[in-house]
């Protein structure tokens, strides 16, 4: 496995060119925010296993148009931890979106539009789908809703997603086994088929190294384990009930997991009505894969034109 030359592991506050760092004490957690930017508010959510420097190749050039606002989820990055409960209820998307619903109230913003990645797009999809009125777009890098994964399980996105139903097991298997070689999981963990480790920076990866701590394990596999309980329940109790009532723009790579096993404007129409997709040549990180397309795409979404990609079949 192709592994990169770590840098220094100290936090790097230079990395999101131009955002200044700020604590946000919410009602559960203490958030770790990057801001910049001066116009319409736009929250950047990550996934997981990375942090908010996921953003840095975009981030900078999107602070240009919108204020920009990027957390660390609470059990993430500098994020505080909390304590999941014994039914995990803590680390709830509808919990975490909580959490970025009192970081936007805390800057003074109403209404914004979401990017989430990953984890952070399932944040943003509980917080469409929670509080249509303060949500306008919400644009999702590489995931199909979790209702539709966990409904449609099939062997080939089991076998490249083992670590969905391994990081649910019971405390503490699974993080005794993960943190006995923290820098082996991460670097395993990022090494996504067919993509490689080349994509990340050294900056960058030096901070999911500094960030893969046991706690974080932990409150991560709490994530996880909320997904396939508390999580599902919701949806499932929503699902043809409840719509996303905001324009959704659904970007996956076409060499991830989401790309070879699901279709995904599909999988997205299921819950919205205005659902725009396009399929990119990356993994599952886009946004640090392929910025050239991603920014592009962003920036026409947010600024309320049609998103295009010249490349696109």
């Amino acid at each position: 496995m192709h592994t990169i030359e770590m840098p220094m592991l100290t936090k790097n506050l230079a990395l999101m060119e131009g955002f200044r760092r700020e604590t946000v004490k919410t009602s559960g957690a203490e958030i770790e925010v990057a801001v910049a930017g001066s116009g319409p508010p736009l929250l950047l959510i990550h996934g997981n296993p990375l942090t908010l420097v996921s953003w840095h190749k975009i981030a900078p050039a999107l602070a240009k148009t919108f204020t920009v606002i990027a957390p660390d989820l609470r059990g993430y990055g500098d994020s505080s931890k909390p304590d999941g409960g014994e039914d995990h209820a803590a680390y709830t998307f509808r919990a975490m979106g909580e959490d970025n619903f009192e970081v936007m109230d805390y800057f003074g913003f109403n209404r914004f539009q979401i990017a989430g990645h990953d984890r952070g797009a399932r944040v943003g999809f509980r917080m469409a789908l929670d509080r249509p009125g303060r949500v306008e777009r919400l644009a999702a890098l590489d995931i199909v809703p979790t209702h539709h994964v966990l409904t449609n399980v099939t062997l080939g996105w089991g076998l490249e997603s083992y670590h969905w139903f391994f990081m649910a097991q019971k405390a503490p298997f699974p993080e005794r086994l993960i943190c006995a070689e923290l820098d082996y999981y991460i670097q395993y963990k990022l090494n996504k088929k067919g993509v490689g480790l080349e994509i990340f920076t050294p900056e960058a990866m030096a901070e999911y190294v500094r960030c893969t701590t046991a706690e974080q394990i932990h409150a991560v596999c709490e994530d996880y384990r909320a997904t396939v309980t508390l999580d599902l329940a919701m949806d499932t109790a929503d699902f043809g009930r409840r719509r996303i009532a905001c324009p959704v723009m659904v970007i996956w790579g076409t060499n991830s997991h989401c790309g070879r096993h699901f279709k995904p404007v599909e999988a997205w129409s299921e819950w919205a009505d205005d659902v725009s997709g396009f399929g990119i040549p990356t993994g599952h990180y886009p946004a640090e894969h392929r910025p050239d397309i991603v920014y592009p795409l962003f920036w026409e979404f947010f600024t309320g034109r049609n998103p295009h990609w010249d490349d696109a079949p």
